[in-house]
């Protein structure tokens, strides 16, 4: 329901059953929208009982140039989709512009309009794809055909066409005994989304821990994708799942503020209201002035894959600043640039990059449909009980493991001695085989091992043959 009108800002407030009122702005109403609006009042009057739009008298399309008190007045009812949710202090982005998603293709009602995503190619494609949703789409609709209908048979086209229309029927008979704010129709939960979304041929299994979702995700591949139903597999170890494949330490190692990457370099992120911030650390300086500029760039491409990694995997949005290490190249800094850009292209967000400044920034601009997933990789301390926190154990075993296999492998060290807090050093030389064992096992290299109580929790450093501590 309308709850305000602003003509300043050409919007409206509407409440949508949540605590902040939803921001609805005129130019998200579609151009259909009075035609959405005619279509709610007569279903939440009887007048509609089905979703069939054959029949239904379309109204004329609002104009991009108009104002929002031409289409709402304070009190209507709107029916409107979530295009982004809360986000801080802000209430839910919503659009009078109805769309439903399937796998292979996007519904679009009171609309005959068939597009086909840029990132089809083939100009044949195209046109079969085209050809194929025009003589299956049903009158007053129109479709979107996503990428991965890309080689599609029509009898799966028909079968994604027919439960998206199946889901607008399901909206028109909700709409009938509705009271506003309702929701009309929810978004498929999120396990039968993601598949739907990312489900490729590419995929090899499919391991769920719960008995209820691995019945709805086998059957759910099964209709998408009967050929791939066996690669879902029940988890029925004693170990957590997470724990098991290693996911908790990768999520520890992926979600802190310092993310290493190619030996000694390094990622610092910080996050604001109004943006992220990225630092970009080389974590080492060369001896020779001369490879200066060439050591920078390899440390910026290989930060720019990570970046665009790290971007996807905490789906940050807004407003990104990264601050590389500094180039004095033209053509170094567009390289650098390029291949961000190189490594963005399978972001399925929406973005935009602007070339690297003066001052060694690059600035990205990404869609932002929810708040960025922040997981606290903190842990309570337990030799401070509780008074202060510090980085996790298994964190800080990887983080000298990764060191280790730098000294190794990259400054071929043979003898390389490791001090650290007692706690640190009884982690790793306890258990049978204790970590040091297996790193010996690994690295072929015997780590000595000293404890220095002075160190603080967490503190650790590397010595040498005769005593000097390993700048890294």
């Amino acid at each position: 329901q309308i709850r305000k009108i602003m003509p300043g800002l050409n919007a409206a407030f509407v409440n949508v059953g949540y605590e902040k009122d939803a921001f609805l702005h005129y130019l998200d109403l579609g151009p259909q929208v009075k035609s959405l609006n005619k279509f709610l009042k007569f279903a939440q009057q009887g007048g509609i009982k089905k979703g069939d739009l054959k029949d239904f008298k379309t109204e004329k399309d609002i104009v991009k140039t108009g104002k929002i008190t031409q289409v709402f007045q304070r009190g209507n009812n709107a029916l409107v989709q979530v295009v982004k949710e809360p986000i801080s202090t802000k209430g839910p982005r919503i659009s009078s512009e109805i769309s439903l998603a399937g796998r292979y293709m996007v519904l679009v009602p009171f609309s005959n309009q068939i597009s086909v995503s840029k990132k089809v190619k083939s100009f044949e494609e195209r046109s079969r794809l085209k050809n194929l949703a025009g003589s299956i789409k049903p009158p007053g609709f129109g479709v979107i055909i996503r990428t991965v209908a890309e080689g599609a048979s029509a009898a799966e086209l028909h079968k994604d066409l027919l439960e998206l229309t199946g889901r607008w029927e399901e909206i028109t008979q909700n709409l009938l005994k509705s009271t506003p704010p309702t929701r009309i129709l929810g978004e498929m939960n999120k396990t039968s989304s993601l598949l739907r979304d990312l489900l490729n041929e590419s995929f090899t299994s499919i391991v769920v821990n719960s008995p209820s979702v691995f019945e709805e995700v086998k059957s759910y591949v099964g209709q998408i994708s009967p050929e791939m139903e066996k690669i879902v597999k029940l988890h029925n170890v004693k170990t957590p799942i997470f724990e098991h494949y290693g996911i908790d330490k990768q999520i520890k190692l992926s979600f802190g503020k310092t993310v290493s990457f190619q030996g000694s370099s390094y990622l610092i992120i910080e996050h604001t209201e109004a943006l992220h911030v990225i630092d970009v650390n080389s974590g080492g300086k060369s001896d020779n002035d001369s490879n200066q500029e060439e050591n920078a760039l390899k440390v910026n491409l290989d930060a720019a894959a990570e970046i665009a990694r790290q971007l996807r995997l905490r789906d940050m949005g807004g407003i990104v600043v990264i601050d590389f290490i500094d180039q004095k190249s033209a053509a170094n800094k567009r390289t650098v640039y390029e291949k961000l850009k190189e490594e963005m292209k399978t972001d399925r967000a929406r973005h935009n990059i602007l070339p690297m400044s003066k001052f060694g920034l690059i600035q990205i601009t990404r869609q932002r449909v929810r708040p960025e997933l922040s997981v606290e990789t903190q842990e309570q301390c337990p030799m401070c009980k509780g008074t202060g926190e510090a980085g996790p154990s298994i964190v800080i075993s990887d983080e000298i493991e990764q060191k280790i296999a730098y000294l190794v492998k990259n400054v071929n060290l043979k003898n390389i001695t490791l001090v650290a807090h007692p706690y640190i050093t009884a982690y790793v030389l306890r258990g049978f085989p204790s970590i040091r064992s297996k790193w010996f096992f690994q690295y072929k290299r015997w780590l000595k091992v000293k404890e220095d109580p002075t160190f603080h929790f967490g503190e650790y450093k590397f010595l040498n043959a005769v005593g000097e501590e390993i700048e890294l």
